[in-house]
């Protein structure tokens, strides 16, 4: 390369977006978002969205609360692309399923301020294996032997999921690279989102998946939970934000979601406060 082409080559990566590329930068300008739907959430019906998982859980709160209240809530889980309009539209509450993908999340939806994010209950990695445990797993160390099947769940850069690099974060935890490698070896799917992990569990006839606890939990017919060696466990957040128009009672409910009664009936999915 000549010096001519080396000094126009750096003058362009200097000049260029991707040194000056925040989050901020990229708000509003993802696939999903659509500038020419209106944000108007007050209908009276305090509305949330967000990733499967948490849903089961927090429909049980709610479920309570409008007992309670005489107020009603709408619970919206999922892939993002099949209710990202709808949000855009008319979502009180987002929730994200761990930091990195409200983060994401966010970029679709202006309406919503990130430094509103508030983390609201934690769960840890755990292994999900056949109902019964047929293979006798007992923690991380026996996903490691040769022949056995594991799925991960991995937004591999293309799908926002509570899930991408748990199983990487778990193996790698004592920083001994042979982990790593021989977790690797054993990987037969990498999934997009824990519902097509959950499937592909069962497509794959696999014996161990790392997930969180809320799926064990509510699929006790087809799995059981293993813990992860508490110097092995990561831990991620459910968070949630509110939007600046949301409907008076979708405060109200947020309050319940944290309150001792909820954290009780969050608890029986896992969730830790």
């Amino acid at each position: 390369m000549t010096r001519t082409a080396t000094l126009a080559l750096a003058a362009a990566m200097l000049s260029g977006p991707a040194f000056a590329d925040t989050v901020a930068d990229r708000i509003g300008k993802t696939d999903l978002a659509d500038p020419s739907i209106e944000h108007a959430p007050q209908d009276g019906v305090v509305k949330l969205y967000g990733a499967g998982g948490p849903h089961t859980a927090f429909r049980k709160v709610a479920d309570v609360w409008e007992e309670e209240t005489g107020n009603k809530v709408e619970i919206v889980a999922g892939p993002e692309s099949a209710w990202s309009a709808d949000a855009q539209a008319d979502a009180d509450i987002m929730w994200g399923t761990s930091e990195q993908s409200m983060t994401a999340f966010l970029l679709t939806y202006p309406a919503f301020d990130h430094e509103e994010v508030e983390p609201i209950y934690i769960r840890p990695t755990v292994i999900a294996v056949k109902a019964g445990n047929p293979k006798g797993i007992e923690g991380f160390d026996d996903l490691l032997a040769d022949g056995m099947k594991i799925v991960v769940t991995e937004g591999a850069g293309v799908y926002n999921t509570s899930g991408t690099g748990t199983w990487e974060d778990v193996a790698g935890r004592l920083g001994r690279l042979d982990d790593i490698a021989r977790f690797r070896k054993n990987i037969v799917a990498y999934a997009l989102g824990s519902g097509a992990s959950f499937a592909q569990f069962k497509e794959k006839d696999a014996d161990a998946w790392i997930t969180w606890p809320n799926w064990p939990l509510t699929h006790q017919d087809v799995l059981e939970m293993v813990e992860i060696d508490e110097n092995r466990t990561i831990w991620r957040d459910v968070n949630v934000v509110i939007s600046p128009k949301a409907d008076p009672a979708a405060q109200e409910f947020l309050d319940f979601l944290v309150s001792q009664k909820a954290q009780t009936i969050m608890a029986t999915e896992g969730w830790q406060r």
